[in-house]
């Protein structure tokens, strides 16, 4: 009877087993379907996706761009009105006082005070932090390599590799257990006047400036300088019909016409770098090494600040080609630049000041067309040396890349990994740009770096955008993780402004997206040397609107650079069968010597330019143009 029982209760526990496991093979089964399913669709709609996503970006750029042009053209609606306003006053009130140019008084309340705008609060939760990653303590100039993507750049920012640091911005030791982004939580004021890129009395007249003053350009300068150029043409051309036959070659080495230039050249766009150089004046007052390097970090960031929307491609100089900029009234300093070599390109430049820092380099660049974006990567190492502390300053430039060469609109991007040292002291900043990500909510653009000395102490850490500001702040307690190699806790004072970007003008958008120093670059002058990129033929046809003649004349010069070239091969093919050494070119102003610092071969300065320029000696300059 209990046998019977016990099989009665095993069959039925065995049914109700494979009842459920037949449940569960129907439910895996349907898993299995949906997630089949799931993979096809994602397979044969990510592309489409993917194009909806760079679609509301576009978008939404400009949208920004449509903003910022209406919110400009509503101030200069404003101003105009209050001035035909004001004027109107002084005639029919006859009780307003004037000063003694004319002008009304300001009193309080005025129209000064309404034309004044500000930028939104930043709310950030105080729980968020930065991470970046800081490098070995050797001394060495750090790089993404070339064959690195950005995509995968961007995926591994996160990961990093050796010790990270996480800073909290305070005031005092309370705010440690509320730690704060590291940023400016206060409204900026946003002037829109001709005292926006001025100079101070002080300032101008030679005599120090305060450090903590953001960074501008005067708009004002002593020598009255072009503020615009003729305007772009509208003239289409089939890109896919010229970069089709492209891929995979040298870009020095591809005949572009010049529709996709810009018309000034690469020396030129050299010179640009130096366009908020009155960061390094600020710097040479600086009595900290570390502090100096800190402004030394910004300044390198700034250099960038052009590329945002100047998409098109400068002239390839050619060899014996120079170009000088003396900005000594204005600025205090002045540049000379010349190509040293063609096959490979080279250009070295020379950049003195009177606030006492001078800056050299050889710039070198290799760039291959993939298709879809283009690598520009620098080569090369800039110097920069203070003359009355002997700093010596030496880096590398980051990696650039431009997006949508077939389709879309153009835009640049700079990424990678960027070390600064200070060869007396052995300080060091390492910066990082990162890399843009339709999958990130990284800040775009953002830089974020650390200052430290030589035996790795961190003293100052550094964040902001390429594109729009840098700030730096104090590091004034270090929370090491254990062992070494856990995250660094920095809680640092509040932050300060080292440079910000000053606005471009508001007609550059049909003027090849120009700034106001890149405006007076290409200005003629009479007393340059005969080599000089002003006179350059193509390049201005191009900026006077002649494309066609500037193609042509492109083409001859071209042609004329290759006639020298074989001649000098012919002449060294004799001097070897004769036996006898050839010396080959020479550039003019600039000899080949052991950089001390890097141990390899580089262009520096003779010095003998700006004397010849006060001589008007410029004989032994080669004839290179039409």
């Amino acid at each position: 009877m209990l046998d019977k029982e016990n099989s009665t209760d095993v069959q039925s526990k065995v049914k109700a087993v494979n009842e459920r496991a037949t449940l569960f093979r129907i439910t895996s089964n349907a898993m299995i379907n949906a997630c089949a399913d799931y993979l096809d669709l994602a397979q044969t709609q990510g592309r489409k996706w993917q194009k909806t996503l760079q679609y509301e970006r576009e978008q939404r750029l400009r949208l920004e761009e449509t903003v910022e042009t209406l919110a400009r053209q509503h101030n200069s609606l404003e101003q105009q009105v209050r001035a035909q306003a004001s004027q109107g006053s002084l005639k029919t009130a006859p009780n307003v006082k004037a000063s003694a140019d004319g002008k009304p008084e300001s009193t309080a309340g005025s129209d000064d005070e309404d034309g004044e705008f500000f930028d939104a609060i930043d709310e950030t939760p105080d729980s968020e932090f930065r991470t970046i990653t800081i490098p070995d303590s050797h001394l060495t100039h750090r790089r993404t390599p070339s064959g690195v993507s950005a995509a995968s750049m961007a995926s591994e920012a996160s990961e990093g590799a050796g010790k990270d640091f996480v800073y909290i911005s305070s005031s005092d030791e309370e705010t440690a257990d509320k730690p704060e982004e590291f940023g400016v939580k206060a409204k900026k004021k946003l002037e829109r006047t001709a005292s926006q890129h001025s100079v101070d009395s002080t300032s101008s007249s030679g005599g120090p400036r305060t450090p903590q003053t953001p960074s501008k350009v005067p708009k004002e300068p002593r020598r009255r300088r072009r503020t615009r150029i003729p305007e772009k043409p509208n003239i289409s051309l089939n890109l896919w019909s010229i970069m089709k036959n492209c891929i995979g070659k040298e870009l020095s080495k591809i005949p572009m016409p010049v529709n996709f230039n810009e018309p000034i050249s690469m020396l030129q766009r050299l010179t640009e770098d130096f366009e908020y150089a009155d960061i390094l004046n600020k710097a040479a007052q600086l009595e900290s090494s570390t502090e100096q390097l800190a402004y030394v970090a910004a300044f390198t960031a700034s250099a960038y600040s052009t590329t945002t929307q100047r998409t098109g491609k400068p002239f390839n100089p050619l060899l014996g080609e120079t170009y000088e900029l003396d900005l000594t009234e204005e600025f205090g300093w002045r540049a000379i630049t010349e190509q040293v070599s063609h096959h490979p390109p080279a250009a070295a430049a020379y950049v003195d000041s009177k606030h006492g820092w001078e800056s050299w380099q050889e710039f070198t660049m290799t760039s291959k067309f993939r298709g879809k974006y283009l690598n520009i990567i620098p080569q090369g190492i800039a110097h920069l040396k203070f003359t009355a502390t002997g700093n010596h300053y030496t880096w590398r430039k980051v990696t650039s890349i431009v997006h949508n060469i077939i389709v879309g609109k153009l835009w640049i991007d700079q990424s990678g990994e960027m070390d600064i040292v200070n060869h007396k002291t052995g300080d060091k900043c390492h910066l990082v740009y990162t890399p843009y990500s339709y999958f990130s909510r990284e800040t775009p653009r953002k830089v974020t770096g650390v200052v430290t000395d030589k035996d790795g102490q961190a003293h100052y850490v550094l964040s902001g955008t390429w594109d729009k500001k840098i700030e730096y702040a104090k590091i004034v307690k270090d929370q090491t993780g254990g062992n070494g190699r856990g995250k660094s806790v920095y809680q640092t004072t509040a932050p300060k402004v080292i440079w910000v970007r000053s606005n471009p003008p508001p007609w550059n958008t049909t003027m090849y997206n120009f700034t106001e120093m890149a405006m007076f670059l290409n200005e003629p002058e009479d007393d340059v040397a005969p080599t000089d990129s002003r006179n350059r033929p193509d390049q201005r046809a191009m900026e006077n609107g002649h494309w066609n003649d500037a193609n042509t004349l492109k083409v001859q010069l071209e042609e004329k650079q290759r006639a020298k070239r074989k001649q000098r091969e012919a002449e060294a093919a004799q001097a070897a069968t004769e036996g006898k050494a050839y010396e080959g070119y020479k550039p003019v102003w600039f000899e080949k010597k052991l950089d001390p610092q890097t141990k390899n071969f580089i262009h520096m300065y003779k010095g003998n330019y700006w004397d010849s320029k006060a001589q008007e000696d410029f004989a032994h300059c080669p004839d290179i143009y039409l």
